[in-house]
């Protein structure tokens, strides 16, 4: 959500390439040249000629607080920031509109090195993938690696491709064809490649993007981001939402974008982890009273590439409270429990979707008895699977899985 700024404030955000100060337009140039007060790391600073007169400011570690106290810190006086490449593309222009709203923000980018990329590869913007890891878990790629896929990784160290090396190649996708590309549009711009099983090079630039060619393995299995992931994907005690039926319940719930879940009796974490892998925007709050269950949630999402997944250790409705609204709420474990179908059902807002599953009697009645209060619909699933029967095939049924949903 975008803030305000002070009335009469604003800020101009450059954006600079590794060709620095010979790589920006006059418009950019002028805007360095008029400011009173020059905001950027140590390495951005440097560029700028010393005949411009501004003050020179590098940002204190951690950044952000520096940024929210800009006009306090400024008053009065033309503040421009330099950034690296496009400022909006996960960049500090991102997060001055956020702060202090567009009318505030004035920003001048720089060709981003996603731009540069593509460019030098012959790949269209379009049609590739863009994730950022820069000081977050490589894990966050997992979503992404799918067969013939191609995607270009923000690292934020020299050690970055080889990190994603490593993880690819654990993954099942050690044949992955990489190309590091170093200090994009710069004079001392560089590439580096190899395969993601065979990758030579422990560190490359500080000023590097990663793109990969995603190629599987023989006998690797592709892990998609629609629904229904293998129940072997999945570290648990026997407490999971069967793969079937997991499909069934999240098209109940609707994941959509910039959304969030809450997951209540979570157990394993599969219908939280899996709402998020639907989208990058995607968000969930995954509830659990077992202690043990709320610590194999965590691994789970990490390994599935959800680390932001978060967890809550306790028992609904308790636990529910001062969470944010959320947008669904699926109810996998104790709905039975006193008040918690009352706490998730006024949670949400108009258009919140609510689903629960019930494999008792006691569950189904008390799913009827909601049924008729406020509506939904109410579906029985009974799957069952081939085995050997002696010498033959026979099916076992698995126990039948009720489900109610219902939209607010």
């Amino acid at each position: 959500m975008s803030g305000r700024a002070p009335e009469g404030w604003s800020v101009t955000v450059v954006g600079v390439g590794a060709d620095g100060w010979d790589g920006l337009p006059p418009r950019s140039r002028r805007a360095v040249e008029d400011a009173d007060v020059l905001r950027g790391s140590a390495r951005q600073l440097a560029i700028v000629p010393d005949d411009v007169r501004a003050e020179r400011l590098p940002w204190p570690s951690p950044m952000a607080p520096a940024l929210a106290t800009l006009p306090e810190a400024h008053p009065g006086r033309r503040v421009v920031v330099l950034a690296s490449g496009d400022p909006m593309l996960s960049g500090v222009g991102t997060s001055l509109v956020r702060l202090f709203g567009p009318d505030a923000v004035a920003v001048l980018p720089h060709p981003s090195s996603v731009t540069l990329a593509c460019a030098r590869l012959g790949w269209a913007v379009e049609e590739t993938a863009v994730v950022s890891v820069v000081g977050r878990p490589v894990e966050l790629l997992a979503p992404h690696v799918t067969p013939g896929r191609r995607l270009l990784v923000l690292g934020s160290d020299a050690r970055a491709p080889a990190a994603v090396a490593q993880r690819l190649a654990g993954w099942g996708y050690g044949a992955s064809r990489l190309t590091a590309l170093a200090c994009l549009g710069g004079p001392d711009e560089r590439r580096f490649t190899g395969t993601a099983a065979g990758w030579p090079h422990a560190e490359t630039d500080p000023l590097v993007l990663t793109a990969v060619e995603v190629v599987a393995d023989a006998g690797t299995e592709p892990w998609p981001t629609t629904p229904g992931l293998p129940d072997a994907a999945y570290a648990h005690d026997g407490q999971l939402t069967k793969r079937d039926v997991r499909a069934v319940t999240l098209a109940r719930l609707v994941p959509l974008p910039g959304q969030l879940l809450w997951d209540v009796g979570a157990g394993a974490g599969s219908i939280g982890i899996e709402w998020m892998r639907v989208h990058p925007t995607c968000r969930a709050v995954a509830v659990e009273s077992h202690p043990g269950r709320a610590g194999r949630i965590g691994h789970n999402a990490a390994r599935l590439g959800v680390p932001d997944l978060r967890v809550v250790p306790g028992r609904a409705p308790e636990a529910l409270a001062g969470l944010p609204r959320p947008d669904a709420v699926f109810v996998g474990g104790g709905a039975t429990g006193a008040g918690v179908l009352d706490a998730c059902w006024a949670a949400l807002g108009p258009g919140g979707r609510l689903v629960v599953t019930a494999v008792t009697v006691e569950s189904e009645a008390l799913l009827a008895q909601w049924r008729a209060r406020v509506g939904g619909s109410l579906t029985r699933l009974s799957v069952a699977h081939a085995e050997p029967v002696g010498s033959f095939t026979g099916w076992r049924p698995a126990m039948p899985v009720t489900i109610w949903s219902v939209t607010r």
